[in-house]
C-alpha cells in the first residue's frame, strides 16, 4: 500500500502507463479551486495553454504542494520530487480544439521516462463529449515516430502526431469528476477530441519529475523542488508566485517559457514559429 494509491492502483500504472480515477479533493474543494480560477479569468483573460501557471498562479502553486497529490506522485517515483511543467489545459463549449495522438517525451528533451510523471486534474467534469482524454493501455514502452501536422486547432505545439504504430481502437476513455485526476506515463500513447458539448472542460496538468532526470535538448532549463531533496541540482531553482500575476512572477515565467519554446519548436521555420506561439 503506497501514501495515497492502492496496491491495484500503483501496478495499473505500471501495466498501462497511466492510473484514473484517482481521488484527490471533495468536489467542493475543486468548485472552490475552480471559483478561483474564473474570478482570475474574469480580470486577465481566459486561462490559455500557457507554461508553468504555478510560477504565477497561488491557486495552481497551492495544488502543486498538496500534501496528498505529491504522497500520489511519491507513490510511483520517489520522495524527492520537482514540479517540472504544467498547464491549464481548458476547451470552451462547442469550439474544435483537439490534441492529436502522441507520446510527451518525444518533444520535452528530458529523461529517463521513469523518472517522470503527468497528473491531470479535473475542476470540471470531464467526459467524452467534452473533449477528455484517452489513452492507449500498455503503450508506454517503446518510442513510436511523430509527424509535425501543424494544425490550427491542434492544441499541441507543433501539431505533431503519431505516425502510425498503433490501434486506435484500444483507446479507454478517461472520465473524472471534480476533484479527481489521472496519472500517466511520458510515453504513453494519448489525445483528446474537440469539446462538442455545452460545457467547459477544465484541467490543470503538472509534470513532477526526480532529481536523476537531466534536460537534454537545452540549457537553462529549470524546475520547482516541492518534497524532498535535490542533491544533483540539474535545473535551476524556481521561486514561487507571491501574488497571483505579480510582475516578477511573470517576468521569470516568460523567460523560461521562451528558452522552452525554442526547444519545441526546433528546426521550424521562422513563419510557423511565429504562427503557432512560438515568440522567438
Amino acid at each position: 500500500m503506497g501514501k495515497h494509491l492502492r496496491d491495484e492502483q500503483i501496478a495499473r500504472y505500471h501495466a498501462d502507463g497511466f492510473v484514473s480515477p484517482v481521488d484527490l479533493f471533495s468536489p467542493e474543494v475543486a468548485a472552490g479551486y475552480r471559483a478561483r480560477m474564473e474570478a482570475l479569468e474574469a480580470e486577465h483573460g481566459l486561462m490559455k495553454y500557457a507554461m508553468k501557471p504555478y510560477l504565477t498562479v497561488t491557486m495552481a502553486d497551492e495544488i502543486a504542494h498538496d500534501e496528498t497529490l505529491l504522497d500520489a506522485v511519491e507513490d510511483l517515483i520517489g520522495p524527492n520530487l520537482l514540479v517540472w511543467d504544467g498547464a491549464f489545459i481548458n476547451k470552451e463549449p462547442q469550439t474544435e480544439s483537439y490534441v492529436s495522438w502522441h507520446q510527451d517525451l518525444t518533444y520535452w528533451g528530458i529523461g529517463p521516462p521513469g523518472e517522470i510523471v503527468s497528473i491531470w486534474l479535473a475542476l470540471s467534469p470531464v467526459t467524452p463529449e467534452n473533449g477528455g482524454m484517452r489513452m492507449i493501455p500498455g503503450s508506454h514502452h517503446a518510442v513510436l515516430p511523430h509527424v509535425d501536422k501543424f494544425g490550427d486547432d491542434n492544441l499541441l505545439s507543433r501539431g505533431q502526431e503519431l505516425d502510425g504504430g498503433f490501434d486506435e481502437g484500444e483507446a479507454v476513455d478517461v472520465t473524472l469528476e471534480p476533484g479527481q485526476m489521472s496519472i500517466h506515463h511520458g510515453l504513453v500513447i494519448h489525445s483528446s477530441n474537440p469539446n462538442h458539448s455545452d460545457q467547459r472542460r477544465i484541467g490543470l496538468n503538472f509534470q513532477f519529475i526526480t532529481p536523476a532526470v537531466r534536460q537534454e535538448q537545452m540549457t537553462g532549463d529549470s524546475a520547482q523542488l516541492v518534497r524532498g531533496a535535490d542533491a544533483v541540482g540539474h535545473f535551476a531553482p524556481e521561486p514561487q508566485p507571491r501574488a497571483d500575476f505579480a510582475p516578477d512572477s511573470i517576468a521569470f515565467a516568460e523567460e523560461i517559457s521562451a528558452r522552452r519554446q525554442k526547444l519545441l519548436f526546433r528546426g521550424v521555420d521562422e513563419d510557423r514559429r511565429e504562427r503557432y506561439g512560438a515568440g522567438v
